[in-house]
């Protein structure tokens, strides 16, 4: 069947991704691969100190994501996309969407980036025994009940940004497992919160006297593959305002960011892992057994079928990079020079790889926002040197493009020292579009091998998509695993980097001179507001 019939006839699959900068909408066909996209550039706000998007820009992003699909697709086939087999939509992970019984707003939407709720973080992680990090959702509640915030009495529905859109265009309040490990911890033999730590939450908070329970304010979990609605009437104008959009499509559930990217890199089996490297960066390793204590810099999450994964997420990776390729370009158009972003983007990462092993002496704390994995309750970022550094061009290159991955790096350490065994780990994101750079030089940091498929820089909204196609697709007890493996992935190429030892001592010599600028980087937080 070509293309064309496919689309008439309804029966292609899409993803739509809202991650940090840009809402990506991908359509695939019948062999997976892409064959339409459209995307919407995007920035969070900081409000009243609250890392923010407001749920207004949330719809005018989708819309216009979607539109642009709907442009692509007739310039591409000469056919308008009124119809769709299947969906799936997600975003990033965790953070605190509160909603009243008349499905009212009741509080800013606090996001991922947000590094307010130590306290609570703290008082969770010691009742659970389970580390519970800042950003996730039950982390935000608990400190604004710490916090006496009047708006919570009245919630009737907690959410994520994944999961907000999943309900508004089917009418259907569910998370997939991945991403409801990011709200409270799953127990993975029955794929749905820890019936204990829910029983030990509400007893250390019943003298609050909250009319509601947490189990009935929180979505329902589904596994990969699992029934999660479908596209009501409401929901296919709320996509697509023109009404050319029928309703009818299936969706699978939703999912994060990061279950997307596994699912992306086939990396949803024990032993696999991937790195998602963008505005935040994050590496995903499939365990074969728990950790054996408790971590602060470790998440325990889940794949989208509820397989324990251990996390390691930091809040800063290519913002920094972005805004030095920013005044790169400004300094560029003021000499008269034509030249375009990527060609900034470019010449920073080749220049890397000329660079010093060590970056000469420069460092880049490349810290925008606070960072829980290296004791940064916030950022500020900037560049250090000492005084017979050597600031060339290419050192300096190199030194914003290590400093990118340096916290990551730091946190991986833990699970190396936990003998985690990792077969394969690729890489996807942003990070790795200029070839070998990023992959070279984080092979080079955690010390293993590095891959990088060519389907890499589909990313998360393609990874969504493939879980929408598995939730349509699928024969009957097929895991997602063995749908990846044998319908999806199994002529897939990829590119392997393995580290160069040069290149890892000089990654090691650049993280300790990081390490010690950490000191100038906490003065600089509480000497500036």
């Amino acid at each position: 069947m070509d293309l064309k019939t496919y689309l008439l006839e309804g029966k292609a699959v899409l993803g739509m991704e809202l991650g940090s900068t840009r809402i990506k909408a991908v359509l695939i066909g019948p062999d997976h691969a892409p064959i339409a996209s459209g995307d919407h550039t995007w920035e969070n706000r900081l409000e009243n100190g609250v890392w923010t998007y407001h749920l207004s820009d949330v719809w005018t992003g989708v819309q216009d994501a979607y539109a642009n699909l709907k442009k692509d697709v007739e310039s591409r086939y000469g056919v308008k996309l009124t119809r769709l087999a299947a969906i799936g939509v997600s975003a990033m992970m965790h953070g605190y969407l509160a909603f009243d019984s008349q499905d009212h707003q009741l509080a800013q939407f606090r996001t991922w980036r947000n590094t307010m709720t130590a306290q609570a973080a703290q008082e969770l992680t010691e009742l659970f025994g389970f580390n519970i990090p800042q950003r996730w959702s039950i982390a935000h509640l608990y400190q604004a009940m710490l916090n006496g915030e009047e708006h919570v009495k009245e919630i009737a529905h907690l959410t994520t940004l994944a999961g907000y859109l999943h309900w508004q265009l089917t009418g259907v309040k569910v998370l997939g497992a991945g991403e409801a490990s990011g709200m409270f911890p799953i127990d993975s033999e029955k794929m749905d919160y820890d019936a204990g730590m829910l029983a030990a939450f509400e007893q250390k908070v019943a003298s609050m006297g909250y009319a509601w329970n947490l189990r009935g304010i929180l979505p329902a979990v589904a596994n990969a593959g699992g029934e999660a609605g479908m596209l009501t009437e409401k929901g296919a104008r709320m996509l697509d305002p023109t009404g050319e959009l029928e309703a009818g499509a299936i969706f699978c559930p939703p999912e994060g960011d990061a279950g997307t990217g596994m699912t992306a890199t086939n990396a949803v089996a024990a032993r696999t892992g991937n790195v998602s490297a963008g505005t935040s960066v994050f590496a995903m390793i499939v365990l074969e057994k728990l950790l054996s204590k408790v971590y602060p810099e470790i998440d325990m999450v889940t794949t989208p079928t509820g397989k324990p994964v251990a996390m390691v997420h930091c809040n800063n990776c290519t913002s920094d990079i972005n805004a030095w390729a920013g005044m790169l370009k400004g300094f560029c158009d003021a000499a008269g020079l034509s030249v375009t972003m990527n060609d900034i983007y470019k010449a920073l990462f080749r220049s890397a790889l000329e660079g010093e092993k060590d970056c000469g002496g420069v460092v880049n704390v490349a810290m925008l926002s606070g960072e829980p994995v290296i004791g940064l309750e916030e950022g500020r970022p900037m560049v250090v040197r000492m005084p017979d550094a050597k600031l060339s061009f290419a050192n300096f290159a190199r030194s914003i493009v290590c400093g990118a991955m340096t916290a990551l790096k730091i946190g991986m350490e833990i699970l190396k020292k936990e003998n985690v065994q990792i077969d394969s780990l690729l890489g996807h994101g942003g990070y790795f579009k200029t070839p070998e750079v990023g992959q070279k030089l984080l092979a080079a940091a955690l010390g293993t091998p590095v891959s990088v498929m060519e389907t890499a820089g589909e990313g998360g909204p393609w990874g969504m998509a493939l879980l929408a196609a598995y939730r349509l697709n699928r024969a009957e007890n097929q895991t997602l695993e063995d749908y990846l493996n044998q319908r999806v992935f199994a002529s897939a190429r990829a590119v392997q980097v393995t580290p160069d030892a040069g290149d890892a001592a000089g990654f090691d010599a650049y993280t300790q001179r990081f390490l010690q600028a950490l000191e100038a980087e906490k003065t600089a937080a509480a000497a500036m507001k």
